[in-house]
């Protein structure tokens, strides 16, 4: 599996710096058992040549969840460029994917260069003119050569005057496309990250129905992320888009805690925000930090990453005093109603965020459902608008907050939004 990248011209040498890789010096590391180099064979003023490849480890391969079948001792794997090879290199071009090397080279992110790309070996089911047709509108020019006769395994040569950014970010999308072997079961995450790397892009492919469906795998996930309709997207995404959307408008949002983060989907979200300098992913579950580390391990391009923190609302933590903003999503209506007293006065005027943001369920809304229980059987309680408005009113003991009001999700002419959220902004903020 191997990735050469080629480029003639002016200033080819800043190329270096984009992929923060010194010339001088073989890259090489181990990831997940599998050696990753990455080596230069040519570095003068006009000519500019590195290769990255991997040395799998074929146990290593076999050796997952997945390996349940035999085909999996016989495949392609070891040796054809694909979704696994894409994880294996992803950390070493990581600068570069995301165009964030040091501040004094950030000018040649946008710079186009003179490159060629060869990737391979591919093994795809697809034709050429299948291949040629995902990257010729992007302005490639495309040469595909056969190896050894075998149509299946074949080596792809991509020219054009392109940034290395986007590039890199067009390879990671379509490579999985000509892959017909995926290596990991497909999540949000992965969705997000086609969205990301697709940004400018991927919306206007002529081929764009055949991308999705062929990276995604799953056609459940390609239905929701390329044909639902936002009233039909899970209320879950609709409630993190809120928060996040939210939190981008605050002129404070510097550090965020994420209080009862969980598996640290919301985090994962929000780590993305601009300006963001510390952000804590506070959960007392060891179960749910271990998924939501995981998850923020394979986070990419990110403002900050989530710090997993240990910690609960029924206890005091020095670390959470101060901060810009707290956020507790869908957590209030899991604590006993005569438990939240304590907890708020806690939250407003000990910790004393500049803001504070909860959801919760609008128990009205259950109607909607036909749900004669609460939504959940861990609910302690769900509360209708009128309930929640009086309660957070309450709740601002000392009137050091203003208080606004929305909900989140499809409205109802009567019973309004599946779930409701109050914003509590100090007052001196707000002046």
């Amino acid at each position: 599996m191997q990735l050469t990248i080629r480029a003639k011209g002016e200033n080819v040498k800043a190329i270096s710096y984009l992929l923060s890789k010194n010339p001088n010096n073989l890259y090489e590391r181990r990831v997940r058992e599998h050696l990753v180099r990455l080596v230069y064979h040519e570095f003068t003023e006009t000519n500019l040549g590195v290769t990255i490849f991997v040395t799998p480890d074929p146990l290593a391969l076999v050796q997952n969840d997945n390996a349940l079948d035999i085909t999996h001792y016989i495949n392609d794997r070891e040796f054809a460029a694909s979704s696994i090879f894409l994880s294996l290199i992803r950390s070493a071009l990581g600068t570069a994917l995301n165009g964030k090397p040091k501040e004094e080279y950030t000018e040649w992110v946008l710079h186009s260069f003179g490159f060629e790309f060869e990737v391979g070996p591919i093994a795809s089911t697809m034709t050429n003119e299948e291949i040629s047709d995902l990257f010729e509108p992007l302005g490639y020019t495309v040469s595909i050569e056969a190896i050894h006769h075998q149509q299946r395994a074949r080596f792809l040569t991509l020219s054009a005057d392109i940034t290395l950014q986007q590039a890199l970010q067009h390879l990671f999308v379509l490579i999985p496309v000509l892959d017909d072997y995926k290596h990991y079961f497909i999540d949000q995450l992965e969705v997000d990250k086609l969205n990301r790397y697709g940004e400018g892009w991927l919306a206007t492919h002529p081929m764009k129905e055949v991308i999705y469906k062929k990276a995604l795998r799953f056609s459940h996930l390609y239905d929701k992320s390329t044909t639902a309709k936002p009233s039909t997207s899970s209320l879950n995404a609709l409630r993190y888009e809120k928060i996040v959307e939210t939190i981008k408008q605050l002129p404070r949002k510097s550090s965020i805690v994420d209080l009862g983060s969980g598996e640290g989907k919301l985090s994962s979200l929000l780590a993305y925000i601009e300006g963001v300098e510390e952000l804590l992913a506070v959960e007392p579950s060891e179960i749910a930090m271990k998924k939501a580390l995981k998850r923020f391990e394979a986070l990419e391009g990110v403002s900050v990453s989530p710090t997993p923190t240990w910690g609960s609302l029924f206890y005091y933590d020095a670390r959470l005093q101060h901060k810009d903003v707290i956020v507790l999503c869908e957590v209030i209506e899991h604590i006993d109603e005569e438990r939240l007293p304590k907890i708020m006065s806690l939250l407003l005027t000990q910790y004393s965020p500049q803001t504070l943001i909860l959801t919760t369920p609008n128990a009205e809304y259950n109607k909607v459902y036909e749900l004669n229980t609460m939504r959940h059987n861990d609910h302690r309680f769900e509360w209708t608008r009128e309930q929640f408005q009086e309660w957070c009113s309450t709740m601002n003991t000392h009137e050091q907050y203003e208080l606004s009001f929305t909900g989140i999700g499809d409205r109802h002419e009567l019973y309004g939004q599946p779930t409701q959220m109050c914003i509590f902004r100090k007052k001196e903020m707000i002046l």
